[in-house]
């Protein structure tokens, strides 16, 4: 498999500030990447810092000391497929505790009556999605960046990082560790950054999408986290900006594949 992506983005920086990416691909081992990223704050190329995170989340940091206008290009050839995603005792631990936009302990009773009499991990990572996926509606701008898993389900509609949210939140709360993770989705319309959410079912992280706006056996890891707090394409910190336009790609090597629901999929 072959899969190109990318991202180009244009800000505005309105007040000396410290920006922070999260557009590069984590690292895929068994599979080739090549990649370009560029860096041209007025006209002018500039080197950001790269952090490496948990799960290999690749953070570009830069400082950007006075107003300016910052143009990002990032670019990368995926050829392959990666395994599994590893597994620690500490991933488990931490994906079933609630967190900021992921709020398990909200909704313990909830999913014990809707969800209780299922026990294989499998079995609820399907019903749970497809639950999310008959409940929402997938409205865009219909949420704001604030809203957690229960602001989603009391609106009953939202974007893919709201579905992702409640998913997780409540695979958490039938206490099967879960995550978000942010990906590139060949497939998808219209094309953006896209948010999954990825439970451990069965010995390995696999990756769920309550939407079905993407084949998950296309998706390219980005950033992996505990919500969108933790995998956020860009956080702003300090200062004021303004993203004035944003193009993001995504394609595949010839056909997509077909997905079903009630397969197991892990993102590689």
């Amino acid at each position: 498999m072959k899969r190109d992506v990318g991202a180009e983005l244009a800000v505005s920086v309105i007040e000396p500030t410290e920006l922070e990416f999260q557009i590069a691909v984590a690292p895929h081992a068994n599979a080739h990447v090549s990649e370009s990223l560029s860096f041209v704050l007025d006209g002018k190329p500039v080197q950001p810092l790269e952090i490496s995170g948990t799960h290999g989340n690749r953070i570009h940091k830069l400082d950007v000391p006075n107003p300016g206008f910052l143009k990002v290009d990032y670019a990368a050839t995926i050829t392959g497929r990666t395994g599994p995603p590893p597994v620690t005792e500490y991933d488990k631990s931490t994906y079933l505790r609630p967190s900021r936009y992921a709020e398990a302990d909200k909704f313990f009773g909830f999913a014990a009556t809707e969800f209780g009499r299922y026990v294989d991990s499998a079995t609820l990572l399907e019903k749970v999605s497809s639950w999310v996926g008959t409940r929402l509606n997938y409205v865009p701008g219909s949420s704001d960046p604030i809203d957690g898993a229960a602001d989603t389900l009391l609106a009953g509609a939202g974007v893919c990082r709201d579905f992702a949210h409640l998913v997780v939140a409540l695979l958490r709360a039938v206490f099967v560790p879960a995550r978000v993770v942010s990906v590139y989705a060949p497939g998808l319309f219209p094309m953006d950054f896209h948010a999954v959410a990825e439970a451990f079912v069965d010995g390995q992280w696999r990756v769920v999408d309550a939407t079905l706006l993407a084949p998950r056996q296309t998706l390219v890891r980005i950033a992996t986290g505990r919500d969108a707090a933790d995998t956020a394409f860009l956080d702003n910190h300090r200062g004021a900006i303004n993203l004035n336009w944003m193009n993001v790609i995504a394609v595949v090597d010839g056909d997509l594949p077909a997905d079903s629901i009630d397969g197991l999929v892990s993102i590689g």
